[in-house]
């Protein structure tokens, strides 16, 4: 049965994808930066093989874990991040036939690292906030998780670590310094761009207008509400208060529609990074 949300999805993820594959092809790796993950990895490994393309031991790599992923810790990972894994090794290969032997942009290691980071990081948060990952060392994390009890966190960890000591005996100290600093980088701008992606708008709104502003927010806004009864605290006047969460582009609506309607309405804004429920974590049973 075609699902439209599904097909979004999976356009949304193909985009994040293709714009961390931008970062590691032009930016990080003609630079020799092992900046974790099965992309670093394969770095290293290409040094010491050659004749095989980075694409393919990033497709080798990564078929190998999911298989280990499925006889030893069962059918954790879904099938986008099946499909963004294999789709990232597919660009990367196909970016080494049409750009073969790309050199850096700059002779500036530092700059080159920032700039593919950033770039990367970007690509991951867009994939991460669609339900998916780009697999690689989750994987790895998860098996030393259930068999060694060892966190998640300390797992990637141990693994990118890993990948970064690879890098030191395949180029040099100074290329795996760069990359301990940068896996640290894209950490922190992974998390930075995830709550800008994922930043919704708690409203609090009394009006004397509750009605015509609950209607838009339901009817034109196609968002939920909940009605409750409050009493002023000066004037002891019972007044209907309208609560909702909504996406940014929805606040900066109802907002304007509410000084249309009511200049004098109070309304109360709140920033918020998650919200679990009917219409975020899970589409509304009206939307077509």
């Amino acid at each position: 049965m075609f699902n439209k949300n599904r097909v979004k999805q999976g356009l949304i993820i193909t985009l994040g994808t293709f714009i961390t594959s931008i970062g590691l092809y032009f930016f990080t790796m003609p630079s020799n930066l092992t900046v974790g993950g099965i992309s670093g990895f394969a770095l290293s490994m290409n040094h010491f093989f050659p004749s095989i393309p980075i694409g393919i031991f990033m497709m080798i790599t990564d078929i190998i874990l999911f298989v280990l992923s499925f006889i030893l810790i069962g059918r954790e990972f879904g099938g986008f991040t099946i499909y963004s894994s294999l789709l990232l090794s597919t660009i990367i290969i196909a970016l080494e036939y049409i750009f073969p032997n790309f050199q850096p942009l700059t002779n500036d290691i530092l700059l080159n690292m920032m700039v593919g980071i950033v770039i990367t990081a970007v690509g991951i948060s867009i994939v991460i906030n669609q339900g998916a990952s780009t697999g690689g060392t989750d994987i790895i994390a998860k098996i030393l998780h259930k068999y060694l009890h060892l966190d998640i966190s300390k797992g990637l960890l141990f693994a990118d670590l890993f990948v970064v000591a690879l890098g030191i005996v395949a180029f040099s100290p100074e290329i795996g310094m760069y990359a301990f600093i940068g896996i640290l980088l894209n950490s922190v701008v992974v998390d930075k761009v995830l709550i800008g992606l994922d930043i919704k708008v708690q409203m609090t709104i009394i009006s004397k207008e509750s009605e015509k502003i609950n209607n838009f927010i339901i009817e034109y806004l196609d968002r939920g509400t909940t009605i409750y009864y409050g009493y002023g605290g000066f004037s002891n006047e019972k007044k209907k208060v309208i609560y909702t969460v909504v996406p940014k582009s929805h606040y900066i609506k109802i907002k304007e529609f509410i000084k249309e309607v009511d200049e004098n309405a109070f309304v109360s804004i709140a920033y918020v990074n998650e919200v679990v429920g009917e219409g975020f974590t899970y589409e509304l049973d009206n939307f077509e």
